[in-house]
């Protein structure tokens, strides 16, 4: 085919034009050269191998049918064999010259034998300093020299979008390095109720754990703790503890040990929008207290069940997941100014924050019941003094039927302790009757049930 100069000339111009508006175009920037970031940190991860001793023999007879086994008996010695010690894998790096070594809880956890694996092949035995299973953070020091440690960021300035670069050995292959954005800050976990986490989707695997999330600076922001999988693999949910809260726990690791954390003694739950609205707020806000605890710093400060927490020290609660996380940052014997709702009305309360107990602080309950029929469907009987005591409660009621009705709808099981009813205390089956005639038509209300361990408030409504 014969192009003629005008149709080149023509083609010329066009292929020149779309060049330019590809470079000026929004695609053109460039993505990060992660090559120095990499260069520069890789000498301060370190890969961490631990060993957890067995403990037992595995007495192979069992697998033999009990009629037979009293012909091996006094030959214990043959039919024993030793468990095999459990090994894993972990990362962890480097934050200071003499030695110490920060990464996650749950690589260390039951460990007999670390083993720290420098860039440089050096291999090097670890102590543990401190540990702290509710932050998943342990702290390790080992002897060595010609240390690099790494540049500590600050997670407070991390922004949504932003480039990061995670460096660890997922499934044993040292120093991987991989990045990603940040994907969402202050992120909550189910079960995981003091630790505001950084979401990426950074390629994290099993043996990342431990190892530094990196901004662009070349700062560490965060630790790789964990992932959401289906497949037990990446798929693109990371999350790791920011850097801020973990030097606070390293800080108190070295000087204690331990880690000491703020604690009000109350059970929470968030408030949905039918909450919302059977409280009288404009929008599902804040930490609603299910439960006060006796003699806990909450108690002593008078909160109580059905106030709902909107802020601490001037800081919205916007999800009551974010409560834990304020509280625990705070130093015991600390005073924490809150904005409780309370009856429609909003006040101020000042609470002398206490130290976290060592054991978990909470209700044990376990009912029993009485009888009686109400519009909202529900069957109840008194609480016998045995079970109030078992619960640690002076009042309420047991569900012991269940039919179709407003109860029921709204969440209420056959089992539940009925404790108030648009906050007032139910006192016996009559007076739960006389409370449920009061009820307002149409309009939501609070009802408080225990259920198990677990006090929680369900909002209810009497149609017309």
């Amino acid at each position: 085919m014969i192009v003629s100069t005008k149709q080149w000339y023509w083609r010329t111009v066009w292929v020149f034009v779309a060049g330019l508006l590809i470079s000026c175009g929004p695609q053109a920037s460039t993505l990060p050269d992660f090559t120095e970031l990499a260069e520069s940190n890789q000498a301060s991860v370190v890969n961490i191998s631990t060993v957890q001793k067995a403990s037992q023999k595995e007495d192979i007879r069992q697998q033999i049918p009990e009629f037979f086994r009293h012909f091996f008996d006094g030959l214990e010695e043959h039919f024993t064999i030793p468990e095999r010690d459990r090994e894993s894998q972990g990362s962890g790096f480097i934050i200071s010259d003499d030695g110490y070594i920060l990464t996650n809880y749950h690589v260390v956890h039951g460990a007999d034998e670390m083993l720290v694996r420098l860039q440089d092949r050096r291999e090097l035995v670890a102590t543990l300093v401190g540990a702290d299973k509710q932050s998943d953070l342990a702290l390790l020091k080992v002897d060595a020299k010609n240390l690099k440690p790494v540049k500590i960021g600050s997670s407070e300035e991390l922004k949504v979008g932003e480039w990061v670069l995670a460096i660890g050995a997922p499934f044993g292959f040292e120093s991987t390095v991989t990045a990603g954005i940040v994907s969402a800050v202050g992120r909550s976990l189910p079960n995981e109720n003091y630790v505001p986490f950084i979401q990426t989707d950074v390629a994290i695997n099993p043996g990342n754990s431990g190892g530094p999330l990196i901004n662009l600076k070349g700062e560490v922001v965060g630790i790789n703790s964990q992932i959401i999988s289906r497949s037990g693999g990446f798929m693109g949910l990371s999350f790791a503890i920011p850097i801020d809260m973990a030097m606070d726990v390293v800080a108190q690791l070295q000087d204690s040990g331990t880690v000491a954390r703020g604690w009000l003694g109350v059970m929470i739950q968030g408030v949905d929008r039918d909450l919302a609205a059977s409280f009288g707020l404009d929008k599902a806000t804040g930490a609603l207290v299910a439960n006060v605890s006796a003699d806990s710093p909450a108690a002593k400060a008078g909160l109580k069940a059905g106030d709902i927490i909107l802020s601490v020290d001037g800081k919205e609660v916007q999800r009551s997941s974010q409560l834990p996380q304020m509280i625990g940052r705070l130093a015991p014997g600390s005073k924490a100014k809150m904005q409780v709702l309370r009856d429609g009305k909003k006040r101020a309360i000042t609470v002398t924050v206490g130290a976290m107990p060592t054991d978990k602080d909470a209700a044990t309950p376990e009912q029993e019941e009485s009888k009686d029929k109400s519009a909202l469907g529900l069957v109840v009987e008194p609480l016998d003094k045995a079970a109030q005591e078992k619960l640690g409660i002076n009042h309420g009621v047991r569900v012991v039927g269940a039919k179709a009705g407003p109860a029921q709808k709204a969440g209420v099981r056959v089992g539940d302790i009925v404790r108030s009813l648009n906050n007032q205390e139910v006192e016996s089956p009559e007076q739960f009757t006389e409370l449920v005639k009061a009820l307002p038509k149409d309009t939501w209300v609070p009802l408080l049930v225990q259920r198990g361990d677990n006090p929680m408030f369900l909002a209810i409504k009497v149609e017309k």
